[in-house]
């Protein structure tokens, strides 16, 4: 029987299976669940995961609410489903809203705003958070940790800063007090709510703008880049973008092998897209000298992406990137699209299938 190998055969041939595996790995035998939960093991499964990160992209992505590990091959289009993730609390029957993603780790916002649940789909664990208030409708949240001795100590930010109706809060829960302490801001900058944070380094980072400028609509100082320090519990100082956007452009950001930071713009106005990769990023220091791909999209797709999509993932090997969005162009988008966009004309589609909701996703690799 299979459940008889050797130990160290059936680690060889356990750390090859794709993270979805593992529910039915552990529920195979006990010898086997217990195998799986061994750190050897798991760092040597991680470093396969690395590897095929390599040859094509892991990410998890959000489908009519639904949370599934997917495979992204942009060099000959195809992106599959690997799976779906260890449960989350009984994921099947949960709507989840959105995803941020840090070290092998998810921060879960359910549909109805009502809990976050930090998530390792690699071990199934689940930790629920509880508000140390309430939860707001409006709140923007990030996932990032603290470093120390090799040991990860992770966080979460939450904050929501409105003048309609009026109301400000920034606090942050650690994993290891398991508590919320409020944090004392007052920002002279706002991120708009659909603005999607990037985790990178253990901090994250967004496109923010300036909140005496917002009424001039865009320019060259209304937008920048902001980073929270979550070693330090500070916000940065405002980053320079590598261009001057307007406010009704697209904007998002991206990483690039979890190491550098890759930024989106699509303007309204022309639809030419651009992406950008940074030389150096840091929470207090950004430098762009890599102008990634500029692409004109009228003729291609005939309409602009979705202002506050904002999901992309970039091959920097291959030079393709690949958009998240709906098949606008429609009077009622339905279908969720990938459009995988390269050089010289090269440009795809895939149709993911249909949902209400626009598609969100992250790249993955288990930690």
């Amino acid at each position: 029987m299979l459940s008889d190998l050797p130990r160290d055969m059936a680690e060889e041939v356990l750390s090859r299976l794709p993270v979805t595996s593992l529910r039915g790995v552990r529920s195979t035998c006990r010898k086997w669940n217990t195998l799986s939960k061994n750190r050897t093991f798991t760092m040597k499964h991680v470093r396969e995961a690395k590897k095929k990160q390599r040859k094509e992209f892991q990410a998890v992505m959000i489908l009519g609410n639904r949370v599934s590990l997917f495979s992204l091959n942009l060099l000959n289009p195809s992106i599959g489903p690997v799976g779906k993730l260890i449960s989350l609390d009984n994921a099947d029957r949960v709507d989840i809203y959105n995803i941020f993603h840090c070290h092998g780790l998810l921060l879960c916002i359910t549909k109805d705003r009502s809990r976050i649940v930090v998530w390792n789909p690699y071990s199934g664990q689940t930790s629920r958070i509880e508000p140390r208030t309430s939860y707001n409708i409006l709140d923007r949240y990030a996932l990032g940790h603290e470093r120390n001795n090799h040991h990860y100590s992770h966080k979460v930010l939450r904050f929501v800063d409105e003048c309609y109706p009026s109301i400000r809060e920034f606090e942050i829960y650690n994993s290891n007090t398991n508590s919320w302490k409020v944090l004392h801001v007052n920002p002279d900058w706002d991120v708009e709510f659909f603005r999607r944070g990037l985790s990178l380094g253990g901090n994250t980072y967004w496109i923010a703008q300036d909140k005496k400028l917002v009424a001039v609509q865009g320019g060259d100082r209304s937008f920048f880049l902001l980073c929270f320090d979550f070693t330090t519990e500070r916000f940065g100082p405002r980053l320079p973008l590598p261009f001057a956007p307007n406010h009704r452009d697209t904007l998002a950001l991206s990483s690039v092998r979890e190491k550098q930071l890759a930024v989106l713009c699509q303007k309204c106005c022309s639809y030419t897209l651009t992406i950008w990769i940074s030389s150096r990023i840091e929470p207090n220091a950004v430098s762009w000298n890599k102008l990634f791909l500029r692409v004109d999209m009228k003729p291609l797709t005939g309409f602009p992406f979705f202002f506050g999509a904002g999901c992309f993932f970039v091959d920097e090997k291959n030079q393709v990137a690949l958009v998240l969005d709906k098949d606008g162009g429609t009077p009622n988008p339905t279908r969720n699209i990938a459009y995988i966009i390269g050089k010289k004309g090269y440009f795809k589609t895939v149709d993911l299938g249909e949902s209400g909701c626009w598609p969100l996703g992250c790249s993955y690799v288990p930690s």
